[in-house]
């Protein structure tokens, strides 16, 4: 059984969704909302209580200034009131992509709240040695999108990620038009997002004296990727090798059992 709950946060209120019984787990992306996360979650509830949320400003999280840029400092702090809320000193804690990120912040600015975080392929442009021409192509994707409109701007954005849009191994498409929803989450993720999320840099040191354990997790069929690239210099400075999931950067999508069982194993390795 999955319960919605709704949580007053400083600037909007935020959707949360709990399923299952077990260790406390909170499953996060940015800007995917907890939707994209359902089947990961139904295949570890089983053996954990899982959390999943709609980051601010995304689905069902709303902002009293819808203007306001997310960033993962704000995101972090978002995730500390809610293990506030569930009464929870601690979690471990699964972030993809920019979900990843916040996790990240959130080791920094509230460490004692995390057990184990998984962070898979964060897109930390800044640790690549290639860093300023990064910055350029995140400014002018995010200027594409006020120029040119979304559909303009996500191709320039996954043609950097690394995708083969032309190819046979990239996703297929999702099927009939976007929602408005849909539209109004890509508006804000270029638009409010992407900046804060991809220029952010890691405290090492911070990471790497607190309680938690961080570890770096790698889609295998990730190889082509930018994020492939940030998840292995990121591995490089916390020390560690990074573990290998199935799938490329949304393998817990479209292998959530199979997801689920890797993410058990690591969080086991204590």
């Amino acid at each position: 059984m999955t319960t919605t709950h709704t949580l007053a946060v400083p600037g909007g209120r935020l959707h949360y969704e709990v399923r299952g019984a077990g260790p406390l787990l909170l499953l996060m992306g940015a800007p995917m909302s907890a939707a994209h996360f359902a089947p990961l979650a139904d295949a570890l509830a089983s053996d954990h209580t899982v959390v999943t949320h709609d980051p601010r400003g995304i689905a069902g999280s709303v902002l009293d200034d819808p203007e306001q840029d997310s960033t993962p400092e704000l995101r972090a702090d978002d995730i500390a009131a809610l293990l506030d809320a569930l009464g929870a000193e601690s979690a471990d804690v699964f972030g993809s992509s920019g979900g990843a990120v916040t996790g990240l912040a959130l080791v920094e600015r509230h460490p004692d709240r995390v057990r184990t975080l998984v962070a898979h392929e964060p897109p930390l442009l800044e640790l690549l040695p290639d860093a300023a021409e990064q910055r350029a192509a995140t400014d002018d994707i995010i200027e594409t999108f006020h120029r040119e409109g979304m559909g303009a701007a996500w191709m320039k954005f996954m043609s950097n990620a690394g995708f083969d849009l032309g190819g046979d191994d990239e996703p297929a498409p999702p099927q009939g038009e976007p929602s408005p929803q849909d539209l109004a989450d890509s508006a804000r993720f270029f638009a409010h997002e992407l900046r804060g999320t991809a220029l952010y840099v890691p405290d090492i040191a911070a990471l790497t004296a607190g309680p938690a354990r961080v570890v770096v997790g790698i889609g295998a069929a990730s190889g082509s990727l930018l994020t492939y690239r940030t998840s292995v210099a990121l591995a490089g400075r916390l020390g560690a090798p990074p573990a290998e999931f199935p799938g490329d950067h949304g393998g817990f999508m479209g292998q959530p059992k199979e997801f689920a069982e890797v993410l058990r194993k690591v969080l086991a390795r204590r």
